[in-house]
């Protein structure tokens, strides 16, 4: 019965299962993650008291490029996201390079929020619980996304109220300094750059609405709205979040705590929370990498039936419809990710990734009619240039690991073309 038919098509389609709510509980529990427990004290060491500048400019990156994705998702409501965005709108090689540097860059993203479960329920075997909570969430996206959509909403409804939590106590305490917000000379045009690439880390969740949308009801109404909605609350929760934490331990302070959550509270005088904030960082890990993995699976199966990706793995299971091939193998090279690297690296490299991702994304949308629904054009211009900048102001290590990998990934096409031509 069309778009918003709740069956599928044929063996190969996925069923369309999910509605606003739970498009936009996926958004929340990809942005409202890992992220803004750990991407405050790097920023906040890039920009000193510039840090919620840098937000600002993450914030405003992010809604230019959720904007470009709502209207592209909205006219190809298909699974793949920029990748098939890049493919019909700007040709083959960009839907191909916007796919590479999705999966490449997202499952760096997955071994990152991986580990970060690890290092705060047991640190001292950090990359062993890694390894089991990729294998566990991989076994429960395996049995169908309605399940993955219900223990989203425990997780996002979980770290709201920690995150609450610590802004009250925070705002409420003696410590608190609304002076600590003001902008100093410490700030520099440069550091608040590279604190936006981090913080737009936290951001990039709402990509995962739009990888979903073969299974979205009503695709052309629901995916818009539900990126609109995740976004501003993704938003607002940070922003109130960092203040709270500004004011309690200001932007030095702040830059030097390794777990700047868990310091904001103790410096609140609430040291009975800091448990709870570590359980709370643990669940938000979750929540993401449970997410991510959702979303790196789709593209993968897109990729898969265009073969740019093994074949194989655009199977759809025929009891649970989901791309089961590709979540066993996107799961397998993630736990090989965790087992063997670090958290940093693991972000910066990701960073870079999505961000030439969604400046694909911001390309794709300036090439839209007035007729297909294209967005206001300042929005795409500012996406696209906003998205380069932040990539490229990223640590250079992650520049020159991040380029690499989309190099490689061009070569990778080139060689392909040219053993495989077609007739």
């Amino acid at each position: 019965m069309g778009e918003s038919s709740t069956t599928a098509g044929s063996p190969d389609e996925l069923r369309r299962h999910l509605g606003l709510s739970d498009a936009v509980v996926i958004g929340l529990g990809s942005m409202i993650g890992a992220g803004i427990f750990a991407a405050l004290a790097p920023a906040a060491q890039a920009a000193g008291s510039g840090l919620l500048l840098g937000l600002a400019a993450a914030a405003v990156v992010a809604y230019c490029n959720a904007t470009s994705s709502a209207r592209l998702a909205a006219r190809y409501p298909a699974s793949g996201g920029t990748y098939v965005y890049g493919r019909e709108r700007l040709g083959e090689f960009w839907g191909y390079l916007a796919g590479w540097a999705f999966v490449v860059g997202k499952t760096a993203s997955c071994a990152a929020m991986a580990l970060t479960v690890g290092s705060y329920v047991w640190p001292g075997q950090a990359h062993a619980v890694a390894v089991a909570a990729v294998v566990a969430l991989t076994a429960l996206n395996y049995t169908g996304v309605q399940k993955s959509v219900l223990l989203t909403r425990v997780i996002v409804a979980l770290v709201l109220a920690v995150l609450a939590a610590v802004v009250v106590a925070a705002l409420t305490s003696g410590t608190a300094d609304a002076g600590r917000l003001h902008t100093g000379s410490d700030a520099t045009l440069d550091g608040v750059l590279q604190a936006a690439g981090l913080l737009f880390f936290a951001f990039a969740g709402y990509a995962r609405i739009a990888t979903l949308g073969e299974e979205v009801r009503d695709p052309a109404r629901t995916i818009p709205r539900a990126i609109r909605l995740a976004l501003g609350i993704t938003l607002l929760v940070y922003a109130a979040v960092a203040v709270g934490v500004l004011m309690v331990l200001g932007p030095d302070a702040l830059a030097r705590a390794t777990a700047p959550l868990s310091d904001a509270v103790r410096a609140a005088g609430a040291d009975w929370m800091v448990p709870v904030v570590r359980t709370g960082a643990a669940v938000a890990a979750l929540g993401s990498l449970l997410a991510l993995i959702l979303g790196v699976s789709r593209t993968t199966l897109a990729m898969a039936r265009d073969r740019h990706l093994p074949h194989a793995l655009a199977a759809v299971h025929p009891r649970f419809q989901v791309p089961h091939r590709a979540e066993l193998a996107v799961g397998a090279v993630v736990a090989v990710l965790a087992a063997t690297t670090d958290v940093r690296g693991a972000i910066g490299f990701s960073s870079f990734g999505v961000l030439a991702y969604y400046a694909i994304a911001n390309a794709s949308a300036w090439t839209l009619t007035a007729e297909e629904g294209r967005p206001a054009r300042i929005v795409p211009v500012l996406g696209l240039a906003g998205c380069l900048v932040l990539a490229f102001a990223l640590p250079q290590a992650s520049v020159f690991s991040g380029a690499a990998v989309l190099a490689l990934g061009a070569t990778v096409y080139a060689v392909r073309r040219t053993l495989t031509p077609r007739p």
